[in-house]
């Protein structure tokens, strides 16, 4: 590490943990250095996050162009119907009517997260969430990082200078400009920009209590800072006419931007929901990110890579955003039990060599051929944490087969992807064991940038790597894994 930082040791973060709890019920591995990244990789990041906006910009188009039946392309035919279709299924009508309606053209989620591994040919992209955790967690550990000297990605050299950390390691004081916090509030206040100081809820359901405490926290922090921001339940917000308020001592006090951190799929068990939809129709309401479900269909990359919209992505996207996404995104379908006819075969993985007819013929793939990831599309209560996942080189054969079946006869109401599996490389990071010493340990790295959209820009704004041991073929954040903040490294 360079001179100027050190080590945050074992007793501080123990501390900090125990006095802010970011996470219900989840512990991890600490480290005490934050991941380092070269320059070269936080330009990369930066465009990345660009391509990623150009990506949500091309899809909303694909979208709506392929729902009203008009062309894809300017000068040549091209009409892809099936696209609304993959889109739409298993939506209820009344959320199909929002997602289409014209009053959410240009409306895109504030918050950009892809999911990155680091492999031994660079960054591979695996999903792209638009309601992502951690957002909390990684202001947190910026901070506390940061308080030990470390050049925290997304933390500022004068508001790592401001960061105070108490008695019990936990870092505190109000939001600083240019932070995780900072940014995260500016772009959800640009939806208002008519109001000064906006009144913004953190809306968290029940289904994503887990990640209720780092709202809460983000909440505390924007309100030191003088921002109306609070972290409610559903259940906690009620209507008066057009509007959404909140109880504060008895007086309601009107809302004028909603934060949604829960899934689409969850909408029939949050019994307000309606109201939401009313107050946003009623111009009394801004929500980000938008009710709009074909943002979170993991099967958007799919279609990045379908054959038949190629000349499509090419003209929707800048040169130098396709080039970066075509590098990033790993092959990947749409899993369709459609019947071929009979000399057709499909444009996907092949099976003992040879091209494939019918999905299930992947059940008879060699452990190689299996390098592939089934995972379901979005709009379910699987879609999310690695619930819905199935790595065909690390399952029998009969597992396998099985979950092709499965993820085929699902595929009416919730499609599922099929995605070529990129292993993590093999890095070395210090974490601490048990007793607090400090060892050097091997893993495999994802990376989750931050990028808080505003004035059509995408600005990354700190990044949270997870660090798994090197025998776990998916990465999440699992108690054996580490949590770490990004720096900027000089080599």
């Amino acid at each position: 590490m360079p001179e100027h930082t050190k080590d945050l040791d074992y007793t501080t973060l123990k501390a900090a943990f125990a006095a802010q709890p970011l996470f219900e019920d989840k512990t991890w591995q600490l480290s005490p250095e934050a991941w380092p990244l070269s320059p070269e990789q936080v330009a990369e990041l930066e465009q990345i996050g660009a391509a990623c906006l150009e990506f949500h910009h091309a899809l909303e188009k694909l979208y709506l162009r392929s729902a009203s039946g008009k062309s894809l392309l300017r000068n040549r035919a091209l009409h892809a119907p099936w696209v609304v279709d993959y889109l739409e299924r298993g939506k209820p009508a009344a959320l199909v009517e929002h997602m289409r309606d014209p009053r959410n053209a240009g409306a895109f989620p504030t918050v950009l997260r892809p999911d990155l591994l680091l492999t031994d040919e660079g960054f591979v992209l695996t999903e792209l969430d638009s309601v992502p955790g951690g957002i909390g967690l990684t202001a947190f550990l910026n901070r506390l990082y940061a308080s030990a000297g470390q050049p925290v990605l997304g933390q500022p050299a004068a508001s790592a200078a401001a960061v105070d950390t108490t008695a019990q390691g936990q870092p505190g004081g109000a939001a600083q400009a240019g932070t995780v916090e900072a940014r995260f509030y500016e772009s959800l206040a640009a939806l208002r920009p008519e109001l000064p100081n906006p009144r913004i809820a953190l809306v968290v359901s029940e289904e994503s209590a887990t990640y209720r405490p780092e709202m809460q926290w983000l909440a505390e922090q924007l309100q030191l800072a003088g921002k109306q921001v609070v972290c409610l339940a559903p259940e906690e917000i009620f209507p008066l006419e057009n509007a959404l308020f909140y109880d504060v001592g008895g007086t309601p006090e009107k809302l004028d931007i909603l934060y949604r951190f829960f899934e689409l799929f969850d909408l029939p068990n949050i019994p307000t929901a309606p109201y939401f939809f009313n107050a946003w129709k009623a111009g009394e309401l801004a929500i980000a990110p938008p009710m709009r479900a074909f943002q979170e269909e993991k099967l958007a990359l799919a279609l990045f890579h379908h054959h038949r919209l190629a000349d499509y992505w090419q003209e929707a996207l800048s040169k130098r955003a396709h080039k970066t996404l075509k590098k990033l995104i790993p092959e990947s379908w749409v899993l369709d039990p459609a019947p071929l006819p009979p000399g057709a075969v499909l444009d996907g993985p092949h099976s003992g060599g040879r091209p494939i007819s019918d999905w299930r013929e992947l059940g008879s793939a060699s452990q190689k051929e299996r390098d592939l990831i089934i995972k379901v599309s979005g709009y379910h209560e699987t879609a999310w944490g690695a619930r819905s996942v199935t790595l065909g080189a690390d399952s029998s054969r009969e597992d396998w087969a099985a979950a092709l079946d499965r993820a085929l006869a699902l595929a009416p109401e919730s499609p599922h992807v099929l995605q070529r599996y990129k292993k993590p490389r093999r890095a070395r990071h210090p974490l601490y064991d048990a007793s607090g010493t400090r060892y050097d340990a091997q893993g495999r790295l994802r990376l989750c940038p931050y990028y808080f959209v505003k004035d059509g820009q995408a600005t990354l704004s700190g990044a949270l790597a997870t660090f798994c041991p090197p025998d776990k073929k998916i990465i999440h954040g699992m108690q054996d894994a580490a949590l770490l903040p990004c720096r900027v490294s000089p080599v």
